[in-house]
């Protein structure tokens, strides 16, 4: 018997008759293609999308070279998987416009790949470690505990909101000027604190368990706090984010509570059907 605190969203039968399939048709008309998540191959539908019209890319593509990478057939040849991130790496920078910025999730096997072929095409400014604790490890090798996420740039002159993103932090020695004036920071209720710059380590953020109301049947989710950190330091209101990738549609969703526009493919049926859902859940924006 699954327990009452299990918030999991799933696909059952009644679901896969009742959400809408929506297959992508080729247009110029930028504001047709907005709050739309399309099922289909990313690769090819990219194609047919016009240039430089996306103002940030979030993706979290499939990266285990030894499985499935989303495209209908098995890879278990790292030069297959290579020529693969490329052409749709390659992809991202023609709808990217000259001020956006790209945020791609990757493991530490396929970081290298990602890395090698982001420079040929951009600006890379940094790599962001998560620390995700997941798992119970490995009998004979260290639990895997991190992902990368790196982040690139079409250009020098991009969006970084960084008040938006800054960190709350206690003060521990607070200073003082010379007037006996706080320093750089700040005091409420008598708790001292500063907002910080934050850094390209995230310790904070809790992959979804079956308790949280975001949490879906989608093996490698991320939690809507890491997308929603990335969406408000590189975007503004109303811009549009491409997730080639959708997966359990936490780009869509996130972007659509912070007043974003979005654009997404997803070519696995069962979780194409799990990010619809997730979006009607809450207040839509999303068009089928």
């Amino acid at each position: 018997m699954t327990s009452p605190r299990n918030k999991t969203i799933t696909v059952n039968a009644a679901d896969q008759k009742s959400l809408p399939i929506l297959k992508f048709k080729a247009t110029d008309n930028i504001d047709n293609l907005k709050n739309k998540i399309y099922f289909g191959n990313a690769l090819e539908e990219m194609k047919r999308l016009p240039s430089n019209f996306v103002d940030l890319i979030v993706t979290d593509p499939p990266y285990t070279i030894k499985k499935n990478f989303g495209q209908g057939t098995i890879s278990t040849n790292e030069k297959e998987f290579t020529l693969w991130c490329e052409q749709w790496i390659k992809e991202c920078s023609r709808l990217l416009k000259s001020s956006g910025s790209i945020y791609i999730c990757i493991n530490w096997e396929a970081t290298s790949i990602i890395e090698s072929i982001l420079k040929k095409y951009f600006k890379i400014q940094n790599r962001i470690t998560w620390k995700r604790d997941k798992g119970r490890g490995a009998k004979r090798n260290w639990k895997n505990n991190l992902e990368d996420i790196w982040f690139a740039t079409k250009s020098n002159d991009y969006t970084f909101n960084l008040d938006q993103v800054k960190i709350k932090k206690p003060v521990i020695a607070p200073y003082v000027d010379k007037d006996g004036q706080p320093k750089d920071w700040q005091e409420v209720d008598g708790k001292k604190f500063r907002f910080t710059h934050p850094s390209n380590i995230w310790t904070d953020l809790v992959v979804p368990f079956w308790s949280m109301p975001e949490n879906t049947e989608h093996p490698t989710q991320k939690p809507e706090k890491l997308i929603e950190r990335i969406i408000l330091a590189s975007s503004n209101m109303d811009d549009l984010i491409f997730d080639p990738f959708m997966g359990s549609g936490t780009t869509a969703v996130v972007a659509e509570k912070l007043n974003r526009n979005f654009l997404g493919f997803e070519i696995e049926k069962k979780y194409y059907l799990l990010s619809q859902k997730r979006l009607l859940s809450q207040n839509k924006k999303a068009e089928f």
